[in-house]
Formats: C-alpha cells, sequence, structure tokens
C-alpha cells in the first residue's frame, strides 16, 4: 500500500526535477526555484497570460464584469489541480504550470472563435488551441535574448498539449510521440486536464445562473446540483439565491474532487508504478472519476450543452463571433499589408500562402475579445 498521508515530497511515480527530460535549449539552473516553479513564472510574466484576462470562457468578455473570463478560469483551475496534486503526492509545481499555461493559445470568443478560424485555416493544416497554446510557449512569446517562446520543461509541454492528431505528432519529435505509441502524459499532466473540466463544469452553472440564461428550478432537476442544493436549502432555509448557489457549486466541486482523488488512489495502487516512465507506458490514464461520479459530471456537461452553450442568447453571441473571427482572417489574408508591421515582416513577402495563413491565425488568435471587436470595426465599420 501507498503511504498518501506521511512523507515529504513527490512519491517516486511523480515529475521532479531529477527526472525531468530538461528544455529545448540548455540553460543554467536557477538559484532559488526548481524548473517547474520556473516555467510557472514565465508563464505568469507572459503576454499570452496577460490577455487571458479579456478572452471569453462563456459569455463574450463586453457583456459583464462578473463573469468568468480565461484568465479567472486558468486561475481556478490551478487551484483545483494543486489540491488534487497535494494529495496525490505529486508535483504541484508542474501541476500548477499546466493548469496556467493550458488556455494560452485560445482565440477570442471561446470554441465559437476556435471554429471560425480552424474553419479559415481547413487548408492549412487546420486551427487547433492546443498546438496553439504551445506555438505560444514554443515560439510566438518574445521575451529572452537566447531562445524563442519561454522554453518550458518537456512535463510542462507535455501537458499543454492534451490532443494532437497522429500528423501534427508526427512532426513534434519526442513531444508527439506518446500519441503516436497510445503513451500517456504525467499524472500531473493528467490532474491538470481534469481539473479544467471539473472548474467549467461547475463554474459555467454560476455563470449561466447569474446571467438568467439558466432557473435554479431547471438545473435543481440535475442530480449533481438537486442533492446538494437541497441540502442546502434545508440546513439554511433563509439563505439568498446567490449565497445558495455558491454554497451548492462549493459542494459540487468538493464532491467530484474528492471522488478523484479516492478513486485515483485506487488506480495507481492497482497499476502500482514505480516511475514517471511507468506512468506514460501505462494503457489508460490512472487520474479519474469513479463510475458513478463519472456519470454525475457527464450528466451536467450534458445539460449546460443543452441549456445554456445551446441558449438563443449565446447562439446569437456565437454567430456574431464567427462572423468577425471570419472577416478578420479573410482580410488580412487578402492583403498582408493590412496586418501590424511585425506580422507582415514574418509572411517575409509571401501573400496567400500557408505561411501567410498561420502568421494571420497567430495574429488573430492572440486577440482579446475586445480588441477583436475593435478591429473589426475600424476596417468594416
Amino acid at each position: 500500500m501507498i503511504d498518501w498521508q506521511s512523507g515529504t515530497g513527490p512519491l517516486a511515480f511523480a515529475a521532479t526535477a531529477d527526472n525531468s527530460r530538461g528544455r529545448r535549449y540548455d540553460e543554467p539552473p536557477a538559484r532559488t526555484r526548481n524548473p517547474f516553479q520556473r516555467d510557472r513564472d514565465r508563464i505568469i510574466h507572459s503576454t499570452a497570460f496577460r490577455r487571458l484576462e479579456y478572452k471569453t470562457q462563456v459569455f463574450v468578455n463586453h457583456e459583464g464584469d462578473l463573469y468568468r473570463t480565461r484568465l479567472t478560469h486558468s486561475l481556478e483551475v490551478s487551484q483545483i489541480g494543486r489540491s488534487i496534486a497535494c494529495a496525490l503526492r505529486l508535483n504541484e509545481d508542474l501541476t500548477e504550470a499546466i493548469c496556467l499555461a493550458h488556455d494560452l493559445g485560445h482565440t477570442p470568443f471561446g470554441h465559437a472563435g476556435q471554429d471560425a478560424l480552424n474553419a479559415c485555416m481547413r487548408d492549412y493544416d487546420g486551427f487547433e488551441h492546443n498546438l496553439q497554446s504551445l506555438r505560444v510557449v514554443d515560439e510566438l512569446e518574445e521575451k529572452y535574448a537566447d531562445f524563442p517562446g519561454l522554453n518550458l520543461t518537456f512535463e510542462s509541454r507535455e501537458g499543454i498539449l492534451k490532443h494532437c492528431s497522429a500528423r501534427n505528432a508526427r512532426e513534434l519529435g519526442e513531444l508527439g510521440e506518446r500519441f503516436l505509441q497510445r503513451k500517456q502524459p504525467s499524472l500531473e499532466a493528467q490532474i491538470a486536464n481534469i481539473a479544467d473540466e471539473i472548474a467549467y463544469n461547475n463554474h459555467d452553472v454560476d455563470d449561466g445562473l447569474r446571467s438568467g440564461l439558466l432557473t435554479l428550478d431547471q438545473i435543481r432537476a440535475v442530480p449533481l446540483f438537486g442533492e446538494h442544493n437541497e441540502t442546502v436549502r434545508q440546513r439554511y432555509p433563509d439563505l439568498q439565491d446567490r449565497r445558495q448557489i455558491h454554497e451548492t457549486v462549493r459542494r459540487m466541486i468538493g464532491e467530484v474532487v474528492g471522488d478523484l482523488i479516492d478513486e485515483s488512489r485506487r488506480q495507481v495502487e492497482a497499476a502500482a508504478p514505480t516511475s514517471i516512465e511507468d506512468v506514460r507506458g501505462h494503457a489508460t490514464g490512472l487520474v479519474k472519476f469513479s463510475d458513478s461520479v463519472l456519470e454525475r459530471h457527464l450528466e451536467l456537461k450534458r445539460f449546460l450543452q443543452e441549456h445554456l452553450y445551446r441558449h438563443h442568447e449565446v447562439r446569437q453571441m456565437t454567430a456574431r463571433s464567427r462572423r468577425i473571427v471570419t472577416e478578420l482572417f479573410d482580410a488580412f489574408f487578402s492583403d498582408a499589408g493590412l496586418l501590424p508591421t511585425e506580422y507582415a515582416e514574418r509572411c517575409g513577402g509571401a501573400n496567400g500562402d500557408a505561411t501567410h495563413a498561420r502568421v494571420v491565425a497567430d495574429y488573430i488568435a492572440g486577440m482579446t475579445d475586445r480588441y477583436a471587436i475593435g478591429v473589426h470595426t475600424r476596417l468594416f465599420s
């Protein structure tokens, strides 16, 4: 049996500085920080991270100040991820770095922007925000004199790249091998992936109710919310709706996180890995929910898909967002001279080819919601 409680530091199958595969470009170690703390700090100080403050989670940024953005979502994912990593005695610093970086490549207007940009790029290898997040930390950030990007560790980059087609994996060298060989990432990367789902599933409930697009009567029919909400109402009958909702969501997160920790411990003990390479070589991920809680989690996800993400007001925002992204792409792809100087120079004089298309995609993906709206207004108003 693994002793999860006593002892200090990560267990043998966690990612550590000693078993790290290092960085793309050699650097001397930091005097006061381990490699994953250094990754986290570079992410926090990056331009792409600051832009997340004005990028959509569900609601377009200007719809209201209290709705979650990609930045607040990333911070919430980080908190959940660190809590799980701590309970499983894994590397909290690596988990935090992956959680904070996982959305760096997201377009303005959330998934609507990504879908529109992917359609625009269909003849030029497409667009996918996980790959774009990796592109941001590997190439697009311009902070250091000695190398492009942030030069993160292999383990942070591995965690950022949650999904990848075989075609793209073949071009990524060591980082793409696990997709071709059907291997797993580190447990820390697996935690970050599920912490992302936990955060948006539960916090979108809060934003949906705050917006009025969801009603309490509607969502009480979902067992994960309804059961906890009934407990809260019985225990605190005079509680105002806002506090009642917050207390319910808090308990929902507590249930799924607690179950994830317990089930992941069972999975790890059954697999008995002795190193991070044992984790990577396992046929399936080891960080997971129990079957019963997974079904409750998926039930809530299906409810949000049907009643929030497909709500006619959200669909109206989505339609406008797709149109803005598509028209911006068409304009910049038709005439590279419309691009800012640094982007036009990256086209290398090309106009209408794959290089030009990727530069345009990089420019648009880096925009915030309000910046994209402003540029679109200047071009088309």
